[in-house]
């Protein structure tokens, strides 16, 4: 009997002694790597949160230098005060502003936002542009400084982003560490924008990079963690708002209430985001036809921001002051309709007049004007079985802002962080779930994949319908030196037949004409602006095209399953 267990036990010693030889060897030759790895998180993670903290102070000295306030939280209250021809200035001239800035440092007069920070994380290997990124988070700092109806998250995140860009170059970091860094900067210019780093770590994970492997997980929470440091050295732990903490849901009676607040949250997110884009597609369309300078079109948003708020000041700014009202129930139901009603217009000015901002603080108070709205009905109706007006509220905040920034799990971390209690974070998942289900179907996922859908980028369909437009036909073809390379003669006919494509377009333009034209190979041309002849530059392969694109499925499968 002694001899079987002798056996077992020295087995046991055996494997035991073998893993740790693994372990230290796993530990010498990849230990150090990752710690590295993990200190440049850090220091991503503080300069981001330093970003998100200067990014907001810089606003405050605007807007008290501007409009003369001393507290910025109450800025609608104080504008009521001023001149009326204050009102309308300020703000045109931030538009003014704005535009010779975007005009001057960008190549489209376009403000950069969380949808650029998107892209570069699925086809640019976690970079962004770092001048126009400088530029964006400028005109940003200026629109809302100036009035401008927009929410300062979305400027930060790419502000950081651009940190983390600078940093890959600097490293020459690869798709996966680039990528992985640039979670780390948006993570913590979340945090310290909201303090909430379990929101910041998650918002990094399920919006840009849009999946949730192992391997970022513990980079991006400790970026997030530096952010959160960051705002509570200069913040304490105080909260964004002064909030109910403890909700009186009568759970099982009130429940099917929240369903129906999530289904009206759904709808108004879609009003939100599709009022934007419609904006965006006027003030497209009247630019071409008035031939107007593009550095005018951010100065007529602010002339037409400034002539609203002589009426209702409420639009200025980033509007935490009147998301405060509403989450304590301090409106009544007519302010909550007009303020709302409102709000998405200003919006919709702002982000259509091309001035600078971002979706997420405008989204939040339009949620909370909406809930509270819908609470002020429902606790009307069922007296009796009804809680406060605040919880429909805060419920209706996170419900909207989930659907239009397509991040029911961490918007509903945010809330949550805010709050603290359990019972509120229910009501507020029910009804996040369903505006997020229901405004994912109309619209292409979120805001800014329908944002970028409308570049004609379709990143919302998934790796298999953007992957080939990170492949261009030059980079994938076979040159005329290469040992099969296709037949130049052959090449030149198929060119006088109309089938060729020109070097610089993707693959995602260049796979449907193998079906159309049912050939194994396109010549590939270099094509002039002067109406010269085609330069033969090779021919692209089918095979090829499909290798490449396997290749990027199955890389970005193992990315995010890592």
């Amino acid at each position: 009997m002694s001899e079987p267990g002798r056996s077992f036990l020295s087995q046991q010693m055996t494997s035991a002694v073998t893993s740790c030889r693994i372990g230290w060897r796993v530990l010498r030759h990849k230990g150090p790597s990752k710690v590295t790895f993990w200190f440049i998180a850090l220091l991503i993670g503080i300069a981001a949160g330093f970003a998100a903290l200067f990014f907001r102070k810089g606003i405050n000295l605007l807007q008290e230098t501007l409009y003369g306030t001393d507290d910025v939280q109450f800025l609608h209250s104080f504008v009521t005060g001023l001149e009326w021809y204050w009102i309308v200035l300020i703000p045109t001239i931030g538009g003014l502003v704005t535009g010779l800035i975007l005009h001057n440092f960008t190549n489209d007069a376009r403000v950069r936002a969380v949808g650029d920070v998107i892209l570069g994380a699925a086809l640019h290997e976690g970079r962004v542009e770092k001048r126009a990124g400088i530029a964006s988070a400028l005109a940003s700092l200026v629109t809302l400084g100036t009035g401008g109806s927009s929410g300062r998250e979305g400027p930060v995140v790419h502000l950081a982003a651009v940190i983390s860009a600078w940093v890959c170059v600097r490293i020459n970091a690869d798709g996966i560490t680039g990528r992985d860094l640039l979670g780390c900067a948006v993570a913590a210019a979340v945090s310290a924008s909201f303090n909430a780093p379990i929101a910041g770590a998650l918002f990094a994970l399920e919006v840009v990079l849009r999946h949730f492997a192992v391997h970022a997980f513990a980079p991006i929470v400790i970026a997030s963690v530096a952010g959160t440091v960051i705002n509570r050295i200069e913040f304490g732990g105080v909260t964004e708002f002064k909030l109910p903490t403890s909700g009186d849901l009568q759970f099982y009676v009130e429940l099917p209430a929240f369903l129906l607040l999530g289904l009206t949250c759904g709808l108004v997110a879609v009003a939100f985001m599709r009022a934007i884009f419609w904006a965006d597609d006027v003030g497209n369309h009247i630019q071409a036809r008035s031939k107007l300078p593009r550095w005018t079109r951010p100065m007529v948003a602010g002339v037409l921001l400034g002539v609203i708020a002589l009426w209702y000041p409420h639009i200025i700014g980033v509007g935490y002051e009147t998301t405060s009202l509403a989450l304590t129930g301090a409106l009544s139901l007519h302010e909550v309709a007009v303020f709302a009603v409102l709000k998405v217009v200003a919006v919709a000015i702002t982000l259509g007049g091309r001035m600078g901002g971002g979706v997420f603080s405008p989204s939040l108070m339009v949620g909370a004007l909406t809930g509270l709205a819908f609470g002020l009905i429902a606790t009307g109706i069922f007296p009796d079985v009804s809680g406060s007006t605040s919880l429909y509220a805060l419920a209706g905040m996170g419900a909207v802002a989930a659907a239009v920034l397509g991040a029911p799990i961490s918007t509903t971390l945010i809330v949550f962080e805010l709050t603290g209690d359990w019972q509120t974070g229910l009501a507020v998942m029910v009804a996040v779930s369903i505006s997020t289900a229901l405004a994912s179907n109309i619209v292409n996922r979120s805001f800014f994949l329908t944002q970028i859908e409308r570049r004609g980028i379709h990143l919302a369909a998934g790796p298999q319908a953007y992957l080939l437009a990170i492949f261009t036909a030059a980079k994938t073809m076979r040159g005329p030196d290469h040992p099969k390379a296709a037949d130049e003669q052959q090449c030149w006919e198929m060119i006088g037949d109309g089938i060729y494509v020109d070097g610089a377009a993707t693959l995602e333009a260049a796979m449907p004409l193998f079906e159309q034209a049912g050939v194994p190979f396109i010549p590939v041309v270099t094509l002039s602006a002067d109406a010269a002849p085609p330069e033969l530059l090779g021919a692209l392969f089918h095979v090829d095209a499909l290798r490449a694109y396997n290749r990027a499925l199955a890389a970005t499968a193992a990315e995010e399953h890592s």
